[in-house]
């Protein structure tokens, strides 16, 4: 049999780096990261012999044809947001032109990253999306649709993360940071305010470093096709641990930041036309959409213990405690924090 070929796209960002450390350490597979900037990939050494990088942009990928048509496993993490003219470029056409390159008699699988918010709590397509989504979700899920209609269908494993955490706030891990964990530290700094409010309102998370398991247990393993009856045949899987309620977050940052619990006051839709008005933010309709919306859960979800592994962090504590976010073991009396 021939040596796998794994192909990782966008491999400078969180996801790619953490995915790219995975498999070096549990396969003997040649990993190809096709990224615009070397300088950003901290947490790899370019001097591994079964490392090969292909610089460029995602929009030109007649420029690696040949490498691409030796592919065997394809993890295409790359995406693009905020300028609506780039996000349909890469996030859809951008992909249907990787693909195209692709050698059927050789590609065994595409691991394809989308995103959970635009599946509904049973994994189907929200139709939502389409019509209050912003530039990313809906070219998210523009690429998904024409994705189901696609030669290799069958060979696509749609991946869709929940909130992802990642790197440390501190900067001392070699990895990148994730948005996320990076919001960790200013989030902290509202709880004199979200400690005194009610949410109601449910979510999931996950680590990079459970993707980078999830994603390289499915590229090292063969590829089962989906074969649920009446079901697109693209396998979704979304990315992520039970959900939590944002109450309950909100009580698990306190007491990591030595914060005493409060009373709190439900948060009614004229609570939230109150906050929006005085406090320094902007709303979309995709935002006020989640704001009815409110629970953001699914079923079935995967972690590396749908697959036999162990996850790297399971909870929003040890979420905290790999974030580098400092932790106030003395609680203090007062609300502010700084």
């Amino acid at each position: 049999m021939n040596k796998s070929r794994i192909l990782i796209t966008g491999a400078s960002g969180c996801v790619g780096q953490y995915t790219a450390a995975w498999l070096l350490e549990n396969s003997d597979a040649e990993i190809i990261l096709w990224l615009r900037d070397p300088k950003k990939l901290t947490a790899i050494s370019t001097n591994n012999s079964r490392v090969k990088l292909l610089i460029g942009d995602l929009r030109e990928p007649v420029k690696y044809a040949h490498e691409l048509s030796t592919v065997t496993r394809l993890i295409h993490t790359a995406t693009a947001w905020g300028d609506p003219q780039r996000a349909l470029q890469v996030n859809v056409i951008a992909v249907k032109a990787l693909l195209k390159l692709l050698n059927p008699e050789v590609i065994e699988q595409i691991t394809y990253f989308s995103t959970a918010s635009i599946l509904d709590k049973n994994l189907e397509p929200l139709k939502e999306a389409h019509l209050y989504g912003t530039e990313y979700i809906q070219t998210k899920a523009k690429c998904l649709q024409e994705l189901e209609k696609h030669p290799l269908a069958e060979k696509i494993i749609a991946v869709f993360p929940t909130l992802v955490f990642g790197g440390r706030i501190d900067g001392s891990c070699p990895f990148p940071t994730s948005y996320l964990t990076e919001g960790i530290h200013e989030a902290s700094k509202w709880l004199w305010l979200a400690r005194w409010i009610r949410a109601y309102s449910r979510f999931h998370f996950i680590h990079a470093a459970d993707i980078a398991y999830i994603c390289g247990h499915l590229a090292t393993r063969p590829h089962i096709t989906n074969f649920e009856q009446n079901k697109s045949p693209i396998k979704k899987l979304v990315l992520a641990q039970p959900a939590v309620s944002i109450d309950k977050a909100v009580d698990e940052l306190c007491i990591w930041r030595g914060l005493r619990n409060t009373p709190r006051l439900p948060l009614k839709g004229w609570l939230i036309e109150i906050l929006i008005l005085i406090l320094p933010i902007q709303i979309n309709d995709w935002d006020r959409f989640s704001i009815n919306q409110r629970h953001f859960i699914h079923d079935p979800i995967t972690a590396p213990e749908s697959f036999g592994g162990k996850s790297h962090a399971r909870t929003l504590q040890e979420v905290f405690a790999d974030s580098g976010l400092p932790k106030v073991k003395k609680l203090r009396k007062r609300a502010k924090l700084f």
